[in-house]
């Protein structure tokens, strides 16, 4: 789909369909902007009409699709109803936008033109940036293995966003683009974690980020097992050894001191001083069975998504290149596939890890945790980052705890904590503190070993992200357990079944203007 952004007047745009985005009446009388009263005028005062009969008020979630009774350019005039103006967000707006394509495509329209609203407490740069991540993240579907449906509406392939203010083209264009690169990013992500693990194994999942790396231009470097044995990985190891599929460690780098100068001349090692580096990490599990810890087998086909951490590291790095962000970031991901066998890693065994701090085996569905380890480790001691943050599908006491509708939050700085917790408000993709205490890293201390991999049931998550801790030293750390949040139902207009991508847009506002904002 291409999303544009025009200064025509809404009169004279052709389309499909014209969506007018209306706010919730206060009172009887209806106020319409300048806008909005033009268009009534050349409907022959349609809305007006509609309104004054209390069809239509405006409420959030409210819609109304009209046919133009005079000489009008474009075929279908759909309402939509925004709600109270003071409790609208870039949220809202996301909403609207998957609202306006599910409107266009039941009406098989080919493209749809949007009057971007002027909203109290947004500026017009929020509201097409918004508006266009609504359309792109709407358009998705996982519809790779099915046959084509002859009878399904087809694609949309354009639309326009119309704005008032042509001094603010420029701005609202290039905001406009960055939603369509976020919202890819994000969708990129959820294609990857809607992948089957026939079709997506650790191997496959490092050839999708070496071709996302490439188009993007990301170096990237994928170690195999013969690599991690002689990296001491012993974790990723230890849990992708009951599978045919064996494991990999995935680097990918966002670099613009590597890049090339003006006059194309390679820069030159140290010729400009070091870039501040933040490393994002993420699980990998391809498919998680428990291994010898086998899990119950209802829904045990959702576990393809237990490598949504992975898929939201490598769409945020896609987004980093593609932002031109002015920082270096490391995406590490520990991919493996934890499968019960005569080889797998057993209940009892005691791992070393590339850390050389021993692990005692507990329960080898804790598994997260223990490829996690080497990852974070490789990822502080090779590029001594500023801060790290870990994405991963950890623990279902998360959800129990936050259910879907928040991340889990842990770490071990309270700046970079709410930095990534004001990320989440941002783009509603919202990740709210839990406690790490010391307590929480004691209990996971283990008699026989370092730490153990589990301590039970109680206070699971918070002792989980205890564990990671001791692979992150002292460097500034953030866990994110998106446990919850990572695939469901019907989580929005924009966000149907499947995998959410979530993390992606959380990730790339936390690292804009890193600089400036001075997090850690």
């Amino acid at each position: 789909m291409q999303i544009t952004v025009e200064t025509k007047n809404a009169i004279d745009v052709r389309a499909a369909m014209l969506v007018i985005p209306v706010l919730k009446l206060e009172g009887a009388k209806w106020r319409p902007s300048t806008r909005v009263a033009a268009i009534d005028r050349a409907l022959d005062g349609q809305i007006a009409a509609v309104i004054a009969s209390g069809d239509f008020r405006g409420k959030a979630g409210e819609s109304l699709l009209l046919y133009p009774t005079t000489e009008f350019p474009a075929e279908r005039v759909q309402l939509l109803g925004l709600g109270e103006e003071g409790k609208l967000s870039a949220e809202s707006l996301r909403e609207l936008a998957g609202r306006a394509l599910d409107a266009a495509k039941g009406r098989r329209a080919a493209n749809v033109a949007i009057c971007a609203p002027r909203l109290h407490g947004l500026k017009l740069q929020e509201v097409t940036q918004a508006l266009a991540e609504g359309l792109v993240l709407a358009d998705y579907q996982f519809d790779t293995y099915r046959e084509r449906d002859k009878e399904a509406p087809p694609p949309l392939k354009r639309a326009t966003l119309l704005i008032d203010r042509p001094a603010e083209l420029k701005a609202a264009r290039e905001a406009a683009r960055t939603g369509v690169i976020l919202a890819e990013s994000q969708n990129l992500c959820r294609q990857l974690s809607n992948e089957p693990a026939n079709i997506l194994p650790p191997v496959e999942l490092a050839n999708a980020a070496k071709r996302m790396a490439r188009e993007v231009g990301l170096s990237a470097r994928v170690m195999d097992v013969a690599e991690l044995k002689k990296q001491k990985m012993g974790g990723i190891l230890a849990v992708g050894g009951g599978s045919a599929n064996t494991p990999r460690l995935i680097v990918l780098d966002h670099n613009p001191q590597t890049g090339r100068g003006k006059k194309g001349a390679k820069r030159p090692a140290g010729s400009a001083r070091r870039l501040p580096t933040v490393c994002l990490v993420g699980k990998g599990i391809t498919f998680d069975s428990g291994g010898v810890s086998i899990k119950p087998s209802a829904a045990m086909d959702e576990m393809k998504h237990d490598m949504s951490g992975a898929a939201a590291v490598i769409g945020a790095m896609r987004a980093c290149a593609l932002l031109k962000l002015p920082i270096r970031v490391v995406g590490v991901i520990a991919a493996a596939e934890n499968m019960p066998s005569s080889t797998a890693y057993r209940p009892g065994d005691i791992v070393t890890t590339m850390s050389k701090k021993t692990v005692e085996i507990l329960n080898t569905d804790a598994e997260g945790r223990v490829v996690l380890a080497d990852g974070l480790h490789y990822a502080n001691t090779k590029f001594q980052p500023e801060a790290i943050i870990d994405l991963a599908t950890l623990t279902g006491a998360c959800v129990v705890a936050l259910g879907k509708w928040a991340t889990g939050l842990f770490g071990n700085h309270e700046g970079l904590i709410e930095a990534v917790r004001a990320a989440g408000e941002t783009t509603a993709e919202r990740a709210w503190p839990m406690p790490l205490w010391e307590e929480h890293r004691k209990a996971v201390r283990s008699d026989v070993a370092d730490i153990k991999n589990t301590t039970g049931r109680d206070g699971s998550s918070s002792t989980a992200a205890a564990f990671l801790a001791n692979f992150v030293g002292s460097t500034p750390w953030v866990h994110l357990d998106i446990a919850g949040t990572a695939w469901g139902n019907n989580q929005s207009s924009y966000l149907k079944k499947g995998a959410t991508g979530v993390g992606v847009r959380l990730l790339a506002a936390l690292l804009q203007d890193w600089k400036q904002k001075k997090v850690v």
